[in-house]
C-alpha cells in the first residue's frame, strides 16, 4: 500500500532528476547520466526508474479492467516512453532499453491478448532494419556493425567482444583456476570488472563455473516468479512480475553481449559486477519482492 501510494510521486520526482541530468549531467563512458552534486555521492538518477516505471505502470492498470483496452494501453505506454527518451537523449541506450522492457512486462502481465503481442513482435522484427538510421551517434552505428563483423576494427570498435571471445574460450571445460586468467590479469579485457566480468569467470572457471553461476540465477528467478504467482492483489503481482522479468533480461542481455550474440551495449552482470547505483537500484528491487512475499503472507494467514 505504501509504494502504490506514492508511486506517482516517485516517478514525477524521478522525471525531474533525469531533465536535471540533462541540463547539469556528469559525461561517464560516453554516457551524460550522472549526477554529481556537493555534498552527496555520484548517482545515476535512471537506475531508478528501473522499478519505479514498472511501479507506476502496475499502479495504473491494477485498477482497471483486465485485459488492458486500448486506452489503457496507450496511457501505460507513455508511462514507460516518456522516462525512456529522457535516457536515451542521455546516450545510455542499455539503460533505456531495460527501463522500457521493465514497462512492458508489466503491460504483458496484465494480460495482453496474444496475438497483440505476436503482431507487435512481428512488426518490431520487420521494422528492426530501419533503426540502424535513427541512431544519432556514430558509436551506436559502429556497435551494430560490429555486431556483425568484429574484425572489421579489431583494435577499435570490435576489441572488446575479440578478447572476451578469446577468454571464454581459452577457459575449456574447467578453466585456469582462481587468478590465473591471462586475459583478465594482462588488462587484455576492457571494463573486467563490469560489463565484461562474465569472460573473466568463464576464463579462470570455465564452462562448468558459468553452468555453476546460471544455476544460481535460475534459482533467483523461480523465487521471484513464485513470489509473482502468490501475491495477494494485481498490483503486488504485476510488479513481482516485471522486476523478475527485467532481472532475467538483464542477465539475457549481458552474457549475449559478451558471447557475442548480442550487440554491445554496456549493462552490467547483476550481482557480479561492480558498481554503485545499478547495485543498490538491483537490491532496491530484490527488497521490493521481499516485501510483496512478507505482506502476502501476512494476508493470507489472517
Amino acid at each position: 500500500q505504501f509504494y502504490r501510494r506514492w508511486a506517482p510521486s516517485a516517478y514525477i520526482a524521478a522525471l525531474a532528476a533525469l531533465v536535471i541530468v540533462l541540463g547539469v549531467g556528469v559525461e561517464k563512458n560516453g554516457a551524460r547520466s550522472w549526477l554529481d552534486l556537493p555534498g552527496l555521492p555520484s548517482f545515476q538518477p535512471s537506475e531508478l526508474l528501473k522499478f519505479i516505471v514498472p511501479m507506476l505502470a502496475a499502479w495504473y492498470l491494477s485498477s482497471r479492467p483486465m485485459p488492458p483496452n486500448f486506452r489503457n494501453l496507450l496511457w501505460a505506454g507513455l508511462i514507460t516512453l516518456v522516462p525512456a527518451v529522457l535516457i536515451v537523449l542521455q546516450n545510455d541506450t542499455g539503460t533505456a532499453l531495460m527501463v522500457t522492457m521493465s514497462g512492458v512486462f508489466v503491460v504483458l502481465l496484465a494480460g495482453l491478448r496474444w496475438r497483440v503481442v505476436f503482431a507487435g513482435g512481428l512488426a518490431a522484427v520487420i521494422a528492426s532494419p530501419l533503426w540502424y538510421f535513427f541512431l544519432a551517434q556514430p558509436h551506436q552505428k559502429n556497435r551494430i556493425l560490429t555486431f556483425f563483423d568484429p574484425y572489421r576494427d579489431p583494435t577499435g570498435a570490435g576489441y572488446n567482444i575479440i578478447q572476451s571471445q578469446i577468454a571464454i574460450g581459452s577457459g575449456g571445460l574447467y578453466g585456469k583456476g582462481y587468478g590465473n586468467g591471462a586475459q583478465s590479469h594482462l588488462d587484455f579485457i576492457p571494463e573486467s570488472n563490469t560489463d565484461f566480468i562474465l569472460a573473466v569467470l568463464a576464463e579462470e572457471f570455465g564452462l562448468l563455473g558459468v553452468l555453476l553461476l546460471i544455476a544460481l540465477y535460475l534459482f533467483v528467478l523461480a523465487r521471484g516468479a513464485v513470489i509473482a504467482l502468490n501475491a495477494q492483489d494485481m498490483f503486488g503481482r504485476l510488479l513481482a512480475g516485471s522486476l523478475t522479468l527485467t532481472f532475467f533480461l538483464y542477465l539475457f542481455v549481458n552474457m549475449a553481449m559478451v558471447t557475442g550474440l548480442l550487440p554491445v551495449i554496456g549493462l552490467p552482470l547483476p550481482l557480479i559486477s561492480r558498481g554503485g547505483t545499478a547495485v543498490a537500484t538491483l537490491f532496491i528491487g530484490f527488497g521490493l519482492l521481499m516485501s510483496i512475499q512478507t505482506h502476502g503472507i501476512g494476508q493470507a494467514s489472517r
